[in-house]
């Protein structure tokens, strides 16, 4: 178990020993290790181990694993692109089709007409003196309303995680605006959007923390994604869906 910190002339014998080939000049390797880091990087020679010691595959190089990190590190760039295109369209689409549905209920996500009471009693959890704090047009809103305890669906979501907003939405009550938005994002089966929905907020969670996701699998196999038709491919590697994605592009 490695309980001590080690330098980096020392992670560099380590690797050296364990039977990776630098390939590159070693100021260069010292440089990589500072940059982005020995314990970071072990996420991406890991699957070139080859035993519990952490020996490496023979012809394992130091420059393919540079290559697979960068690698990630721009799928995460790509990947982060779209899902925020997809979380401000859903967010949009869901304040919009329920705040004109009830246009007498500003705040309609504490309302027990609109909203699943499992939701409106936790509300308070998520809205509280440090969402106003750390938000400032909400903050704003309170000091020109101040008998409002809550600003507007369409303030307010904007500021909440895409998790919450996608939680919002489970929790509404009127099935006809979910069947909409879910149509609107060409999936006809609710509980198939549902589960597309929870992917993408995972992945968007995946990109914002910084995790690896080369070799991501799903919890949950992705039931559907709009012109794709899948066939015998593996729906809980994110790299089989891309694949198939690329396929059609």
């Amino acid at each position: 178990m490695g309980s001590k910190a080690t330098n980096i002339e020392e992670q560099i014998q380590l690797l050296k020993t364990r039977g990776m080939k630098l390939e590159y000049p070693e100021a260069k390797v010292r440089e990589l290790l500072l940059d982005i880091g020995y314990y970071r990087l072990g996420f991406y020679w890991n699957p070139f181990e080859i035993d519990e010691n952490h020996n490496f595959k023979p012809g394992t190089t130091f420059k393919n694993v540079i290559k697979l990190y960068y690698l990630d590190f721009d799928l995460r760039n790509l990947l982060t692109r779209y899902v925020t295109r997809i979380e401000i369209n859903f967010k949009t689409r869901l304040i919009h089709y329920v705040s004109n549905k009830y246009k007498d209920s500003p705040t309609w996500f504490i309302d027990n007409d609109v909203m699943n009471n499992r939701f409106i009693n936790s509300f308070e959890k998520l809205y509280n003196e440090k969402f106003i704090k750390n938000n400032k047009p909400i903050k704003k809103h309170h000091e020109k309303y101040i008998n409002d305890k809550y600003a507007p669906a369409w303030k307010t979501l904007e500021f909440f995680t895409f998790g919450t907003v996608l939680t919002i939405y489970k929790c509404l009550k009127n099935e006809s605006i979910k069947k909409k938005i879910a149509n609107d994002f060409g999936v006809i089966n609710m509980r198939k959007f549902i589960n597309l929905m929870d992917t993408v907020v995972l992945v968007r969670n995946y990109c914002a923390h910084g995790d690896v996701l080369f070799d991501l699998r799903t919890p949950k196999g992705i039931a559907v994604i709009p012109d794709i038709n899948f066939e015998e491919d593996d729906r809980s590697s994110l790299t089989q869906v891309a694949g198939h994605k690329l396929k059609k592009c």
